[in-house]
């Protein structure tokens, strides 16, 4: 079903900080109309949340995982569950 609303989470590992990469994993979040979260962990890794229709989740976890994605990107770990509906947009939390 195309029209169920899924929940990204994910952790990305590699050089995921200080290169932009929360700046431009939310605009591909806003191009792909999902809500949700990026942040960066203490840990050095980046911490993501993202809500939306299952073709543009599927598309967030593509891209992830893809050169595209800003930085060095070694592991992407994610998880894919039923969205709760609590985020009103995406926002990149400092």
């Amino acid at each position: 079903m195309t029209d169920e609303a899924l929940r990204l989470t994910a952790r990305i590992t590699g050089m995921v900080q200080g290169v932009g990469f929360r700046y431009w994993t939310a605009r591909k979040a806003d191009e792909l109309g999902l809500r949700g979260t990026v942040r960066n962990s203490m840990d050095g890794f980046v911490e993501l949340v993202a809500e939306g229709l299952r073709p543009n989740v599927e598309d967030m976890q593509d891209w992830l995982q893809s050169s595209r994605a800003p930085g060095r990107v070694e592991n992407v770990d994610f998880q894919v569950s039923e969205a709760t509906g609590e985020f009103g947009d995406f926002r990149i939390i400092d």
